[in-house]
């Protein structure tokens, strides 16, 4: 399935879905696929559809143009200089971004581009992130008075606490390289590869077990913010759900008589 959403708002946002892949694509190309008010409302929508999409298994986001994406849309903010929009923006956009680890599905960053300040914080607040050799990624607020707060906290759960801390006081840029050294991507190659190793990655998470991998996502961030006592216990009883599960039999049964498993997804 190939369309464009509908609706003043939602043409900013493309939609794809092909062998249970969901490809969304940011489309401000013009504006460097920046997070308007209005651009963070249609994903939250789009998000919402996908979750409850038992067909798509992975999530691909990327942009449109020479970027990924910008950042937050500064004549925006400019243009609606009140406490109280930059307050409902902000909570908006964390919204958003909480929609991402939420989500049962996995979400892969497609990074082609510059990534920079709240990009840059989508980047970091993908499950898993592809980027080109050209890419680039800074939180670059500082170099227009505004510390990327809201960005710093995907980037400080990536990264190094004193490596994020120095992105978000300089606001330079780090490469791809860089990036995927610091814990910021997954995977690096040559631009016209891309397409290629996102599609051999989804490929191997579609191969796998839906509900394994709904459950171990939810799992995994959950134990992230807890201590490790409490983490082995929401552990040990994921995985203890996980094994009464039809998939588990079946995948362990496959194993067991050496042959490819076919999952029920429940």
């Amino acid at each position: 399935m190939s369309a464009m959403l509908q609706g003043d708002n939602e043409r900013m946002l493309v939609r794809r879905d092909e062998g249970g892949v969901a490809h969304l694509t940011l489309n401000r190309p013009a504006q460097f696929n920046s997070l308007s008010q209005a651009m963070l409302e249609t994903l939250i929508v789009e998000l919402d559809a996908i979750a409850q999409d038992a067909s798509v298994r992975v999530v691909v986001l990327g942009g449109e143009g020479k970027a990924f994406c910008a950042g937050h849309d500064l004549k925006e903010m400019r243009g609606n200089h009140t406490f109280e929009f930059q307050q409902a923006l902000f909570r908006l956009c964390s919204k958003f971004m909480m929609k991402l680890v939420e989500l049962p599905q996995p979400v892969i960053a497609r990074i082609h581009g510059i990534a920079t300040a709240a990009g840059c914080q989508l980047a970091s607040m993908c499950d898993l992130a592809v980027a080109a050799d050209v890419a680039r990624f800074a939180v670059s607020g500082i170099n227009v008075g505004l510390f990327c707060a809201t960005p710093s906290v995907g980037l400080s759960r990536n990264v190094g606490r004193k490596q994020a801390f120095e992105m978000l006081v300089t606001g330079e840029f780090i490469d791809a390289h860089e990036a995927q050294r610091r814990g910021l991507v997954n995977r690096v190659v040559p631009l016209e590869q891309l397409d290629d190793e996102i599609a051999k990655l989804t490929a191997s998470i579609c191969a796998k077990s839906p509900v394994a991998i709904r459950m171990g996502k939810q799992m995994f961030y959950r134990q992230l913010e807890m201590g490790m006592d409490a983490a082995y216990q929401t552990a040990a009883e994921t995985m203890a759900c996980n094994m009464m599960t039809e998939d588990a039999a079946e995948g362990i049964d496959a194993f067991i008589g050496k042959r490819k498993p076919e999952w029920r997804g429940r």
